[in-house]
């Protein structure tokens, strides 16, 4: 049997597609999450052999969950499942040990089929994407920049941001103009969207 972990925030998307994958004769879904926090420590409790993470999650993110899982249970094959097939995400996936993405609108069918390819040590990859992320190129924007462009979500001041981050205001400023010339946006909220829009947040 292929034990899966299911990581999905929305409870009846994750109840359907558990239905669904536990229809396949040779699958056990061992463990469901609805937060991203939650993931390495079940994964650790029911090591399932795929973990099905969804990228936009409560808590930690399901493409940080990825590298921890990575780091804690390298047995474990990452298979991102998301409604959000951008290009930024797909390189920080694959940056993070995933072993498959693939975008929500798929049949289920070819979903049991990645997972078994994935367990068979296959990449699997929407081929849209890949195309996408490869026109796309990489991201242009250093950590520290997509920790300051992060910190400016919700519209934070200069020195709400620099507490957050623990850097000086004149450094935030820095690196606010240095992402909104790399994104090629006129100010921080535009440069938060286009970002967000790449997946490079």
């Amino acid at each position: 049997m292929i034990r899966l972990l299911l990581a999905e925030d929305q409870g009846m998307m994750r109840g359907a597609l558990a239905l669904l994958l536990g229809l396949e004769p040779d699958f056990e879904i061992v463990a469901q999450v609805g937060d991203g926090d939650e993931i390495v420590p079940r994964a650790l409790e029911a090591r399932p052999d795929v973990a099905l993470l969804d990228i936009e999650l409560p808590g930690r993110s399901g493409l940080d969950a990825a590298a921890a899982l990575r780091e804690e249970l390298p047995g474990c094959h990452v298979l991102i499942l998301t409604t959000f097939g951008r290009p930024g995400y797909l390189r920080r996936a694959m940056e993070a040990g995933a072993s498959g993405f693939l975008v929500k609108d798929g049949p289920v069918e070819e979903l049991a089929v990645a997972v078994r390819r994935v367990l068979a040590g296959e990449r699997v990859i929407d081929p849209g994407l890949a195309a996408a992320a490869l026109s796309a190129g990489p991201n242009p924007l250093t950590p520290r920049e997509r920790d300051v462009l992060a910190a400016a979500v919700d519209g934070a001041t200069v020195a709400d941001i620099a507490a957050r981050v623990h850097l000086s205001p004149a450094t935030v400023r820095n690196y606010l103009s240095s992402a909104i010339g790399k994104t090629q946006t006129r100010n921080r909220m535009e440069a938060v969207r286009a970002a967000r829009q790449n997946g490079w947040l």
